[in-house]
């Protein structure tokens, strides 16, 4: 038999602590005891439309569901070292939201966090908004799709990163990042997946200075590249690009075909530079 517990508030420290084989539904953690750690170490609990503003409230927690529910601003740090867990329809508002967890699917939820998804493993967001600075910083096998994210520093440091149908409005993404495929997304930013290694992009729409620099193992297909000047600077590459590029300078190796570009410069490089570039006729 599973325990129900429905309709109350929680407020004290460790409320609800290793709190096992249960659904919780429409209740709220928060109040003047202000506790920390409400439902740390729990197992195989539900959460349906329940309210936080506590601090660390899922902490160790293993085999959960939540759906329905809203975590404010004051729900600092909220899922950490979790496991094996389902969040649906959440609204997620406090920084550092999720950190060192593994296996955890994310679909049709609302977050904004500072520092979204650190050190974390086998995690998809799907059909979800994100705003983050720094989302997924130093994690591996993440999986995004029909994501709409805007950030600065995104995804530096990953490895085994899959994106599709998604827009990233970003800065600086991909920085030293290994294995990263992305495929029918627009990716805006800056300074694009410089030190990248195993970057391929597919059908996507590029836009933004200076990208994709000092990469090793650089694919482009089929897409098209909007303000992009000073481009594949160092980089090992292999692309084919539709329309034009402002500028591309010092590729260290590979191909690049494209329909026009505006300059292609070769100056004062600091190492070998044999990269083709290719304009279509």
């Amino acid at each position: 038999m599973r325990t129900v517990i429905e309709n109350q508030q929680f407020d004290e420290e460790r409320a609800l602590y290793y709190t096992q084989g249960c659904d919780i539904k429409n209740c709220t953690f928060a109040g003047p005891a202000d506790g920390e750690s409400v439902l740390k170490e729990s197992h195989d609990i539900t959460l349906n439309g329940c309210s936080f503003s506590l601090r660390y409230p899922l902490w160790h927690v293993r085999g959960f569901s939540m759906s329905g529910s809203t975590m404010d601003e004051s729900t600092r740090a909220a899922i950490w070292y979790a496991e094996n867990g389902v969040i649906r329809e959440c609204n997620l508002n406090g920084i550092k939201a999720i950190r060192e967890c593994h296996q955890i699917v994310l679909e049709d939820c609302r977050i904004v966090s500072l520092e979204f998804g650190w050190k974390s493993s086998d995690i998809i967001l799907k059909d979800t908004e994100i705003e983050s600075e720094y989302i997924f910083m130093d994690s591996k096998n993440v999986k995004l799709e029909n994501v709409t994210m805007k950030g600065k520093y995104s995804f530096q440091y990953m490895e085994n990163l899959e994106i599709t149908n998604c827009m990233l409005d970003t800065k600086d993404a991909f920085w030293h990042s290994k294995n990263v495929t992305v495929k029918d997304s627009v990716v805006k930013g800056e300074y694009l997946a410089w030190f990248s290694e195993g970057l391929t992009l597919i059908n996507c729409r590029i836009i933004g200075t200076q990208p994709l620099c000092y990469c090793k193992d650089l694919k482009l297909i089929n897409c098209t590249m909007e303000d992009t000047d000073l481009s594949f600077e160092y980089s090992d590459v292999e692309a084919d690009i539709v329309g034009d590029v402002i500028s591309i300078k010092n590729p260290r190796s590979g191909r690049i075909v494209v329909d026009s570009v505006g300059e292609t410069i070769w100056e004062n490089p600091v190492m070998e530079c044999r990269g083709e570039v290719i304009v279509r006729k």
